[in-house]
């Protein structure tokens, strides 16, 4: 029986971009869904559960933020969110309601292939560390995060967290008590091609700390090193 070829779910209002895009990637033997309108891709996301979404900001009868929030509400499927060149706040934008990454309008196909694989890698490391983990919990105050069942829990209640969420907080606690640079995060979350990226770090630990925090203004499980990056300042106590 041949194996499941990855799908993805591509959402744009341009024909022509959407045709090129779908032609590429079929190329690379991904199974392409399309999707003209926000509220097509919604659906098709509920309908399909493709394991990526290739979603544009510009659309009609739902704009791409919309979609990612709604997504967000019952799926953890990575998205990249695709936005104009200079609009640098579309971009934090779409971060911040729960894409995983962006893709800047003109791109290379080249550059779509590349960031469609880091992507889909992300994915998967997250996936096998979950299914290799070992049978251990780490907790801190309220805070537990179970690494074998990649769930986090506050106060015993389950915490929501994107996969790009959860393996910052988990590399945190790990390297509890030592101070771990904007760089390492970023090569060990995103890759070593988005060192340098710093507003994708931040924005994704800003959204990190409204999950986890009781008050995300004054942080009590992650602190910031200015300048320097991010540290778990509590030895966390590690259960079997």
């Amino acid at each position: 029986m041949p194996a499941k070829r990855t799908t993805i779910l591509v959402a744009d209002d341009e024909p022509q971009l959407l045709r090129l895009i779908t032609r590429n990637l079929q190329l690379e033997e991904y199974e392409v869904l399309a999707a003209s309108d926000g509220q097509q891709a919604l659906d098709a996301i509920e309908a399909h559960v493709p394991d990526l979404v290739l979603l544009d900001v510009m659309m009609p009868r739902m704009d791409g933020f919309t979609v990612a929030e709604r997504v967000r509400e019952f799926s953890a499927v990575p998205i990249i969110i695709v936005t104009a060149r200079g609009q640098d706040q579309d971009k934090i934008r779409g971060l911040d309601v729960g894409a995983d990454d962006y893709l800047t309008k003109p791109f290379s196909v080249d550059e779509l292939l590349a960031r469609v694989r880091a992507v889909l890698r992300r994915a998967r490391l997250s996936a096998n560390e979950s299914a290799q983990g070992a049978r251990t919990k780490m907790s801190s105050g309220d805070l537990t995060i179970d690494f074998a069942q990649h769930i986090v829990t506050m106060q015993g209640k389950e915490v929501t967290l994107t996969p790009i969420e959860y393996r910052l907080l988990s590399y945190l606690m790990q390297n509890a008590g030592r101070v771990v640079t904007h760089d390492l995060l970023l090569e060990h979350v995103w890759g070593a091609e988005y060192v340098g990226e710093s507003h994708l770090l931040q924005v994704n630990m800003n959204r990190l700390r409204r999950k986890i925090e009781p008050d995300a203004a004054h942080p009590h499980y992650v602190l910031t090193k200015a300048g320097v990056g991010y540290i778990f300042p509590g030895q966390p106590v590690a259960q079997s």
